[in-house]
């Protein structure tokens, strides 16, 4: 019995694969070992009932198991490790928060209106911060095979990297080489491709909350 997972759908184009990070995350970790699923995509503008009946808070991504429906990726997350231990992606303790602030320092920086309010410098340091940990550890965040901490960053980065190009003309500085390379890494997997948002529809996601 194939899992089933359901994310968000694009905005405008309920059809298409939306740009929610954590269902993408939710959907590389599936990916990464090859456990067969079955996506529904839910248009968050308009979510059918069926939906609202089995998760009422509305959020995605949930997942059945087990004819049971479970929402949050942390949570879904964890279940898929359990369920399906090979191969294994769970992080060693020492760098399971690698990069943990990168997205909200980024989210606060793409809202900001006030360029002395010290959210850019904030986000460098983060990203620095990553990228001194992947100088002496890389190319990923535990070495050289991919674990949870790299799926749960690589769609935060690709918004990072989407958004800030497009809404501030941003992007992550040149000297910081092990970032870029692990972008590139990261967004080049079969998996990676096989679960992004068009770059249309994460901008698409971010402009009202950038309009706002």
């Amino acid at each position: 019995m194939a899992v089933e997972i359901c994310v968000k759908a694009a905005a405008g184009a309920p059809d298409i694969l939306g740009d929610c990070p954590f269902s993408q995350r939710v959907q590389l970790t599936l990916e990464e070992k090859k456990v067969p699923y079955k996506l529904h995509l839910i248009n968050t503008d308009d979510k059918p009932q069926w939906f609202l009946e089995v998760n009422p808070e509305g959020k995605v991504p949930v997942i059945k198991f087990d004819d049971k429906w479970i929402a949050d990726s942390d949570v879904i997350v964890g279940i898929i490790e359990e369920k399906y231990p090979n191969p294994s992606l769970s992080p060693p303790s020492e760098v399971s928060s690698v990069g943990s602030k990168v997205f909200p320092s980024f989210v606060k920086f793409l809202k900001s209106k006030d360029s002395t309010d010290g959210s850019e410098q904030a986000l460098i340091d983060e990203l620095k911060a990553l990228d001194e940990h992947l100088s002496t550890k890389g190319p990923y965040v535990n070495g050289e095979n991919i674990c949870a901490v790299d799926l749960s960053l690589a769609p935060k980065l690709y918004h990072l990297d989407v958004a800030l190009g497009h809404f501030k003309k941003w992007s992550v500085p040149e000297s910081l080489t092990h970032v870029h390379n692990y972008m590139k890494l990261l967004f080049s997997r079969e998996s990676f491709q096989k679960t992004k948002a068009a770059k249309e529809f994460v901008i698409a996601g971010w402009a009202p909350k950038v309009n706002a």
